[in-house]
């Protein structure tokens, strides 16, 4: 699904002011670093499974144990049980990022295990990233129109930011229509089944970014996740609507998946300084548009977990596993040091993110 609204940047005409004019610059790609990167993580590529099913398990144990707690208990508990449930299962859905990134059968019955505990009951199947997020690695397509993942945010307008949050909290009701409505529809409705397959059948930020028709067996995998979500979509609003699920309860669970798309919004918010205007990028520049936020910060695997505090290191090196990043970037500090460009896309924490983000949209350009 694309998540987004039209935004547009300001007009770049009239003064513009230094970081404007460093920020049009081409920067040179880093050499070192990228050596040091390849050469420090060979050792670090393997997805381990004793890390990942337990993690997920855990997550969906608590998650929906959580989910029933505040489905059910009094108000002042079930605010909490909501609170614990969110980030629970916001943990458990960023599995679909690993998912992207490991190779077919590394870990088996993981991504089926995925789909049958989270995917399909939280209506995120993977086709709606798989295949859509590697785009965003392509080195000639990042910060580009071409991108699925990027918008200028830090050069549009100022209430441009607040809307990217907000709109986010619309994503159980986007996600019922896709699937309860749409999807069948579209099945006997050709013309229907175009457009969703391009415009809505992707988790994008760029609302110009149309999906092509998938292929081979990739659109096998598809149609078996959207059948399955399908399903579970129609399923869930008929039990609703016959009294056999609490309107509560139903409630509830949309309010958890609202909770958890809007705290993904946010960290989505700063996973990037955003502030390119669609020219291609060295592999350095598209680094440093990036962020990293690294311990000591202790909020930080709460609001980007499963690796996502490592998302400028993650650029670098896609296929390295959530659980080896941190090594990585120890590895990486300790031979490139404070200071160096590698140093440079590290920040401290979520606040002041958001407030840079803020400032930039905010400066004047003519």
């Amino acid at each position: 699904m694309n998540s987004s609204l039209a935004f547009t940047s300001r007009d770049a005409g009239g003064p513009a002011d230094v970081q404007d004019a460093t920020r049009r610059l081409p920067l040179a790609d880093d050499k070192a670093m990228l050596r040091a990167a390849a050469e420090l993580t060979r050792d670090l590529h393997v997805a381990r499974g004793a890390i990942f099913w337990p993690d997920m398990l855990a997550c969906v144990a608590v998650g929906y144990g959580a989910l029933y707690a505040a489905m059910t208990a009094p108000t002042g508990w079930a605010i909490l049980a909501g609170v614990i449930a969110v980030l629970a299962l916001y943990r458990a859905g960023s599995f679909i990022h690993e998912l992207t990134h490991i190779r077919q059968g590394a870990l088996p019955g993981f991504r089926l295990g995925w789909h049958l505990l989270v995917g399909i009951p939280l209506m995120v199947p993977s086709f709606l990233y798989e295949g859509v997020h590697t785009l965003h690695h392509a080195r000639q397509r990042y910060g580009t129109a071409e991108d699925p993942e990027y918008l200028p945010l830090a050069l549009m307008k100022p209430w441009s930011l607040p809307v990217f949050v907000i709109v986010a909290a619309l994503a159980p009701v986007a996600q019922l229509l896709r699937f309860a409505v749409l999807a069948p529809l579209s099945a006997v409705i050709p013309p229907l089944r175009r457009i969703v397959v391009e415009r809505y059948s992707a988790l994008s930020i760029n609302p110009s970014f149309r999906r092509r028709a998938p292929e081979g067996a990739f659109r096998t995998m598809w149609l078996a996740q959207e059948i399955a979500t399908s399903a579970w979509a129609i399923a869930l609003v008929t039990l609703t609507a016959t009294g056999v699920i609490p309107l509560r309860a139903f409630l509830v669970f949309l309010g958890v998946i609202s909770a958890v798309a809007v705290l993904n919004q946010i960290r989505t918010l700063v996973a990037h300084l955003w502030e390119n205007d669609g020219e291609q990028m060295t592999v350095t520049a598209q680094y440093l548009d990036s962020v990293n936020v690294p311990p000591p910060g202790l909020l930080a695997p709460l609001w980007a977990p499963v690796g996502l505090r490592y998302h400028a290191l993650h650029h670098l090196v896609p296929s390295v596993p959530y659980h080896a990043l941190g090594v990585a970037h120890r590895r990486l500090m300790k031979a490139l040091g404070q200071g160096s460009t590698y140093d440079k896309a590290s920040y401290p924490g979520l606040p002041g993110l958001v407030a840079r983000l803020a400032r930039s949209t905010m400066v004047s350009r003519g």
